[in-house]
């Protein structure tokens, strides 16, 4: 639970009360391998800063057929946020990779620390700001990198996360087929 408190001043100050008072809204929640801590089509209901495990956020296409876009592991949140915040049916889902424990919040309970805690809101605008900003610049590199350079570029952005989850997931998250990856494994 520090971690979760270490964590949330980066992007803000808090006190001892409001520390306190975060850390009894949180809850302990396990998720198994393979599970969903939301799905595509229904409304995300918490909000969760990750103690253990991987999750990947990813969809599917109508041939069944799954898409990776992101990883979220360790000392970070995950949600949708667009669907948690505006309860809106989500369209991503967030699929837990490794077995996961969580510290969750209900949006009641997150609300409830938006009113009672004065800068709640603006941290977490900081997060969703400081996270975005990292998705987009991986975004951008991705797009003009070759398949070795972005395989590379994962492996020192992300140390030791490549031997947590499948290659098919990790080459769906590249964009790369997954003999190629195996190939620039050998390399």
């Amino acid at each position: 639970m520090e971690d979760l408190i270490n964590y949330l001043l980066k992007f803000g100050q808090l006190n001892k009360n409001q520390c306190a008072l975060i850390l009894a809204k949180a809850q302990h929640r396990q998720i198994n391998k393979g599970d969903f801590f939301s799905e595509a089509g229904k409304v995300a209901r918490d909000i969760g800063y990750v103690t253990q495990g991987v999750f990947r956020i990813c969809y599917y296409n109508k041939a069944g057929d799954s898409f990776t876009r992101y990883f979220v592991y360790e000392n970070r949140f995950v949600a949708d946020t667009i669907s948690f915040i505006d309860e809106l049916p989500s369209a991503e889902y967030i699929e837990a990779v490794t077995d996961c424990k969580l510290l969750v919040f209900s949006k009641k309970d997150f609300m409830e620390l938006a009113t009672t805690i004065p800068g709640w809101s603006d941290i977490f605008s900081k997060i969703t700001s400081y996270v975005l900003e990292n998705k987009m610049r991986a975004s951008s590199n991705m797009l003009v990198q070759n398949a070795q350079t972005r395989y590379l570029h994962f492996l020192a952005h992300y140390p030791g996360l490549a031997n947590r989850i499948p290659q098919l997931m990790l080459a769906s998250y590249l964009a790369l087929q997954q003999h190629r990856l195996a190939a620039s494994e050998n390399h």
